[in-house]
């Protein structure tokens, strides 16, 4: 039984609505807080958001019966707040259980109330939430967001789109690393798994394991010009005697019914093993190169890309490419991970989910990557005013096309994007430290939701700034 929001006050409780900040404070935590609060008390927006969150949060979940968990309106707030300040789970336990204003927004009173956060139930009830209810969210605070802005009825919105690097919790891959990670995480899930089905044969796993990694040493340290090629031929008739144990423990704990997730996470590994050793054994024995769509840039967060980007300084990047539009009240309206896909692939689905999103969404502006001829059309066919550059040399249509005035204009305001991307670095896109595809995306919407809140907020904030200089001017007029 979830509730998602218990409206019933606490003793000596503040509802959300009268929660007191300091107008002055620049930190990200009251900037974010006022956003939250904002969407919370119109009542519409309310209803829409909660509306929302019963319908998608867990739907098979009875929100009537069962054991009372946490509320979803907690749930939606702890995970917010920890992405906006691009923080990590302890940062956020202390947080959640000794910052005033955060306990007031999650409902607690500071009479004699001392419920405790855990933080493994703080890390659980994050995960629940979706990429897409939080894409779907995004999109209520956008438009709460344009309200406050004082967006006119029927004014249309003017986008700009760019991709960005968000990497992924990995170190620099090499072939004979990644073939060391895939091996020795085999041993440990083999030696677990026979354990715990009392299967012989992987009492000395630790032995095994240090004889890999004195091999694996031995061929790392050197440089490829003075490695021995029969220490590799060693290092890797090793490894392929430990994939061959792994293939026997599979056969074993199949006939005793072992439970199917440790047969995946043998398997798992075991497919990674096979593929570095081969991998290792064609390019650094036999000299061949390794096509890139064959390779895998980590064991552990396989969805990882080699990125190169041409930026000043870094040759390469490993993590993936996120797609982003921004509007010009500066809000991200749209994201899309890219997991295999480029900026030409991209770029007319992406801008198509906009206008479906937000039907008043008119132009956009694009770097040249964007650019190929049959989205240039597509493009013209979707939006009103398509600024997208040629790549190349410029044919005296495209010069006219391009030296226009709306074109001029969009491509100087084209570069604020970089803000926008710069903040979603600081909200937690800079390295994402979540394992795994749903993890990933799941930061990355909360890093998208988070920002849009931190705008909401500063709107909200100068408003009420001005309204409180408006109160005092004339006491101060009297005053003097």
């Amino acid at each position: 039984m979830r509730k998602i929001k218990n409206l019933q006050l606490e003793l000596a409780g503040t509802s959300i609505e009268k929660i007191k900040f300091n107008l002055k404070s620049r930190d990200d935590i009251p900037a974010i807080l006022i956003g939250l609060q904002h969407i919370y008390t119109n009542p519409e927006t309310r209803g829409q958001l909660f509306s929302l969150l019963e319908e998608k949060f867990l739907p098979e979940v009875d929100l009537h019966t069962g054991r009372p968990g946490m509320d979803v309106w907690r749930v939606l707030v702890l995970g917010v707040l920890k992405q906006g300040l691009g923080c990590d789970y302890d940062r956020l336990h202390h947080l959640a259980n000794n910052d005033m204003l955060l306990r007031q927004m999650l409902g607690h009173s500071g009479y004699a109330d001392n419920y405790e956060y855990g933080l493994q139930t703080m890390i659980d009830n994050v995960s629940l939430l979706t990429p897409e209810l939080l894409k779907e969210i995004s999109s209520i605070v956008v438009q709460s967001g344009h309200a406050v802005s004082k967006k006119k009825p029927g004014e249309g919105l003017r986008g700009r789109c760019d991709s960005f690097p968000v990497k992924t919790d990995v170190e620099y891959p090499t072939d004979v690393g990644l073939s060391w990670d895939a091996v020795r995480c085999l041993v440990r899930e083999s030696a677990e798994a026979a354990g715990a089905n009392r299967i012989d044969g992987w009492r000395q796993h630790r032995h095994l394991s240090e004889k890999v990694k004195k091999l694996y040493n031995q061929v790392r340290t050197k440089k490829r010009r003075d490695r021995n090629p029969g220490s590799l031929e060693e290092y890797l008739g090793v490894c392929e005697e430990m994939v061959k144990r792994a293939d026997k423990l599979l056969c074993d704990l199949l006939a005793v019914g072992a439970p199917v997730w440790r047969l995946e996470r043998i398997n798992y590994y075991k497919v990674h093993a096979i593929r570095q050793i081969d991998q290792v054994r064609r390019r650094l024995i036999l000299g061949e190169v390794i096509p890139q769509e064959e390779k895998v840039f980590s064991v552990f967060e396989p969805h990882t890309r080699w990125i190169a980007k041409g930026k000043a300084g870094v040759a390469v990047e490993f993590g993936v490419p996120v797609c982003v539009v921004e509007d010009q009240y500066q809000f991200i309206l749209n994201h899309r991970v890219m997991w295999e896909e480029s900026d030409t692939e991209v770029c007319v689905p992406f801008i198509e989910e906009t206008v479906k999103m937000y039907p008043e969404f008119k132009a956009c502006s694009f770097d040249q990557g964007f650019h190929s001829r049959e989205n240039r059309k597509r493009l013209d066919e979707i939006l009103e005013g398509n600024y997208l550059p040629k790549k190349g040399k410029l044919g005296e249509k495209d010069k006219q096309r391009q030296g226009s005035e709306e074109f001029t204009e969009a491509r100087r305001q084209h570069p604020a994007v970089e803000s926008a991307i710069n903040g979603l670095n600081h909200k937690g896109c800079e390295k994402v430290r979540v394992h795994g595809k749903d993890g990933f995306a799941r930061s990355v919407a909360l890093s998208v939701l988070a920002t849009n809140l931190h705008r909401l907020g500063v709107l909200v904030r100068n408003r009420e700034r001005e309204k409180e200089k408006r109160r005092l001017k004339p006491c101060m007029l009297v005053a003097a």
